[in-house]
């Protein structure tokens, strides 16, 4: 695509897929959930003709210590002088490079979020000592989409009966200003009969 290069490199004990174009100053591009590097697919292009190297990977899921340990080994691949890099994060991918600002600051040039507020974690209360999950479920509810992807292979057994290309388009076509609720054997709410329409921006291509 537009020639963008693809690689896989070995990170901290995984194989992680790589997408990136350009040489010059490194721009490490996080995708938010439920998504691959392919979300960054027009940045890469137009920042590499900018004179900029764009690097974007596809993350894995939990945990943020796994996760920011698979990034630090990809910025010692990237820029291996222990240069410094702009890091863009989008959603979940805005927490990891929140993370990797407060493990790594001296990998980390500049940093550019979106789509999220900071989330300020304080150590004293009880919400922050590993119960932020069950703060959620107390306030929203067991299908509250964040809770919905705590027990392994649930969420995942109910998407493989839906369907991967119906979840794509149904989280990408969820226009509600409120909560996103999944609950259990509703398939989204959404008539599994009723076809979803995607927006102009998003194609089948893209699914």
């Amino acid at each position: 695509m537009e020639g963008i290069q693809h690689r896989i490199v070995k990170v901290n004990g995984i194989n992680m897929h790589v997408a990136e174009k350009g040489q010059g100053p490194v721009i490490l591009f996080l995708h938010g959930f439920p998504e691959l590097w392919y979300s960054w697919r027009h940045q890469i292009t137009a920042l590499a003709s900018l004179g900029y190297r764009a690097v974007a990977p596809d993350l894995r899921g939990y945990t943020c210590f796994h996760g920011i340990a698979d990034l630090v080994g990809l910025i010692d691949i990237v820029a291996p002088n222990d240069e410094k890099m702009f890091v863009v994060g989008h959603d979940w991918g805005a927490f990891m490079a929140w993370f990797l600002c407060l493990f790594r600051p001296d990998r980390v040039k500049a940093l550019v979020n979106m789509s999220v507020t900071f989330d300020h974690f304080d150590p004293n209360t009880s919400v922050s000592n590993n119960k932020r999950i069950e703060a959620l479920r107390a306030y929203y509810g067991d299908d509250y989409y964040m809770c919905r992807f705590q027990k392994p292979g649930e969420i995942e057994a109910e998407f493989a009966q839906i369907g991967i290309e119906t979840i794509i388009k149904e989280f990408f076509t969820f226009w509600t200003p409120g909560l996103i609720i999944l609950p259990k054997g509703k398939r989204f709410g959404h008539p599994p009969d009723v076809p979803i329409a995607l927006p102009s921006w998003f194609s089948e291509e893209d699914v």
